[in-house]
């Protein structure tokens, strides 16, 4: 998960300025601008980076380290978000940086760059926006706390979250994953009437600059109106749908059968092995990939070891020291007195060298990908932490590379020649390579109806067309049924608010597409490295120790949001964003799923 990427990109004080030299004797009123922007930037970034590092050690406080009833760690968190905000937001900044794109032919490419990132940023807590900004970081920093610090209960026993996902992942018992389903979705009662509070702050403060509601604001990072996303979020469901129509078909008719249930024409949600129903993998089990073994013989500091060793072996440096001094990796204990986010997540802290993961990792397979995943961003930070990249522009080329980068590493790390590598599969063993192939698609495929389709069409319709409160869950599972054909084991009045349960509905909102994104560009780079690097097979690769792929990979990286992203993937690929390679590589699966769903009924229409 991307962490504080958007709001906390920050400038830092290195040489962007022009590249033309100054005549002798005289100034051309191109440099006298470039210089007078030159001087804003310097200027912004100084207090920037140090705001930057006061917001992000309040919010790392607050999320790793959660004490019910503790009212400081969320005081100084909301003076720093404040402090952040007055700033970025601050009607001197706004108009300096007007004026200053007023010269844009002028100046260099960096420093307009750099300006409208400052504007952008500057639309989520502009001055005129008034007492509406302080409103919304205190509303978002209680809905952070009530979601973390929530006490889950199981059976009358306290629990974390880890342990509700295990029981949706590995139990075969319908009435202990209906009360742990049920017992997952309690939190959102009490994060209802903060998302209702949060929709209307959040709206608020982005009008001022222009922007119609905070959807739109947050879209138009990529350059794109909210109709533009959603009719590219809607074609990449639409490209994929045959193959999430074959999935969803064989899914009902396996899970009817393993419960001894009759077949239904919605999933049922407590059947899925994911509170969201975002990720089936655990439907499969590949006889002789089964790495869980493996990795319960593993401490889960060798698991994180391995991230960090993989990396490195492309070509990629150590991390730094602090990021093992500082990190919070590992699950707190029940009884420690305090809770933390749960949800894992990479931090740029200063947008520099300091960088750290919250996870809970634990010695099993989904923290392996996830740890992987995770390492993805944070070798992305490190790599683009270069002085030649001015600091507010250290983010990814757009988001959802970030994602890319970490998800296509998760992939890459179950596939069966890395994982032979690492010795938690034995050399040369038997697999059923569709099998492996079906695995795959449960996650990969299953994500995208989930992403471009109910996070977010559901967070459009929360902030573009003001949803109400009390059609809140209505909506919520209207969306769930249209794109991922799954329904709630029991009615879900609007006492529930199960969207809210979702920590990116929360304090993540309205980027939830750019996971979509991320997974049909994964599938291009991956392809690309298969391909024309390893010289290998798409479905079986081993990036371990190749140097030529960390080369691949740093070329990508490497620019972070100097480049514009479009012409930028368009010269290290030589194509725009397609869901082809994603076709590509799931071709053999369509075929294995037409014939293992003969005569039996699909309940999904043929299209949208």
């Amino acid at each position: 998960m991307k962490k504080f990427i958007l709001l906390l990109s920050a400038a830092f004080a290195m040489g962007c300025g022009g590249n033309s030299e100054e005549k002798k004797g005289e100034e051309t009123t191109g440099n006298d601008a470039q210089k007078e922007a030159q001087k804003f930037l310097d200027d912004y970034t100084t207090k920037f980076q140090k705001l930057l590092v006061d917001v992000n050690e309040g919010q790392w406080t607050l999320q790793t380290h959660i004490v019910e009833g503790d009212t400081v760690s969320n005081a100084k968190a909301q003076k720093s978000d404040k402090a952040f905000a007055d700033f970025t937001g601050s009607k001197e900044n706004i108009d300096a940086a007007k004026k200053l794109m007023e010269k844009q032919a002028q100046l260099t490419d960096l420093q307009v760059r750099q300006l409208k990132y400052i504007l952008y940023m500057a639309g989520n807590n502009p001055a005129s926006a008034g007492d509406l900004v302080a409103k919304k970081i205190k509303a978002t920093n209680d809905q952070t706390e009530k979601l973390f610090g929530f006490k889950f209960t199981f059976k009358g026993k306290p629990v974390t979250a880890n342990d509700l996902d295990r029981i949706l992942h590995e139990s075969n018992n319908l009435n202990e994953r209906l009360d742990a389903w049920v017992a997952s979705k309690e939190v959102g009662k009490a994060l209802k009437d903060g998302l209702a509070n949060l929709q209307g702050l959040r709206n608020g403060v982005v009008k001022p600059l222009g922007y119609s509601d905070y959807f739109s604001y947050q879209v138009s990072e990529y350059e794109m109106s909210s109709e533009e996303l959603l009719a590219e979020c809607d074609k990449m469901i639409t490209e994929l749908w045959p193959l999430y129509r074959e999935l969803h078909t064989w899914a009902r008719y396996e899970l009817a059968s393993k419960y001894k249930q009759p077949v239904p024409d919605l999933l049922p949600a407590h059947w899925l092995p994911n509170r969201w129903g975002q990720d089936w993998t655990a439907l499969v089990k590949v006889e002789g990939l089964d790495i869980d073994a493996e990795l319960k013989k593993k401490e889960p500091e060798w698991i994180i070891q391995k991230a960090e060793d993989f990396y490195v072996g492309m070509g990629f440096d150590k991390l730094p020291k602090t990021f093992w001094e500082k990190s919070s990796l590992y699950p707190v204990k029940a009884d420690a007195g305090y809770s933390k986010n749960n949800h894992a997540s990479a931090w740029h802290i200063d947008n520099d060298h300091d960088v750290r993961s919250l996870m809970s990792v634990e010695s099993n397979s989904e923290w392996w990908g996830t740890t992987l995943h995770e390492m993805g961003h944070i070798f992305y930070y490190l790599e683009y932490s270069k002085p030649e990249i001015p600091l507010i522009l250290r983010s990814g080329t757009n988001r959802g590379y970030h994602e890319a980068f970490g998800t296509m590493i998760a992939m890459a790390s179950m596939q069966k020649a890395f994982l032979e590598g690492q010795g938690l599969v034995k050399p040369g063993v038997k697999t059923d390579e569709m099998q492996i192939l079906l695995k795959e698609a449960l996650d990969y495929i299953v994500m995208v109806p989930w992403s471009a389709g109910v996070m977010t069409h559901y967070e459009y319709e929360l902030y573009k067309n003001n949803l109400p409160k009390d059609q809140y869950n209505a909506k919520w599972w209207e969306l769930v049924k249209k794109y991922q054909g799954i329904e709630p084991p029991m009615a879900r009045g609007e006492e529930y608010c199960d969207a809210a349960t979702k920590t990116h509905i929360n304090d993540d909102p309205a980027q939830y597409y750019d996971y979509a994104i991320a997974n049909v560009l994964l599938f291009q780079f991956h392809e690309h490295i298969a391909t024309k690097i390893l010289k290998q097979d798409v479905h079986n690769t081993n990036y371990w120790g190749s140097k030529e792929v960390g080369s691949f990979l740093k070329s990508i990286m490497a620019p972070g949001a100097t480049v514009d992203w479009r012409e930028h993937l368009n010269k290290v690929l030589g194509t725009g964003i397609s869901a082809k390679s994603m076709l590509n590589y799931y071709m053999p699966l369509m075929d294995y799923l037409k014939e293992k769903n003969k005569g039996r009924k699909y309940t999904l229409p043929e299209t949208l």
